[in-house]
């Protein structure tokens, strides 16, 4: 499929465009995960778990986020 015919499509709103794309394929940039394993005072892990039903995400989203932001913070 032509890239103005995609577009089309696309703009058009009628169309799924999963059906068009071949996601066998797709990757993500800098997504590649890699396991580590990071021991917490027991105190810790309750705060954490805390705010992470408070926010309803599970502990490892929580710390990921706030590694995340803690990252991007930095100049």
């Amino acid at each position: 499929m032509k890239a103005h015919d995609f577009d089309a499509k696309f703009e058009s709103d009628d169309d799924d465009m999963l059906g068009h794309l071949d996601l066998s394929a797709a990757k993500r940039p800098m997504q590649k995960q890699k396991r580590v394993n990071v021991d917490f005072p027991a105190w810790m892990l309750e705060s954490l778990d805390r705010e992470a039903n408070r926010i309803g995400v599970t502990r490892q989203s929580i710390i990921k986020m706030w590694l995340a932001e803690r990252l991007e913070s930095r100049p």
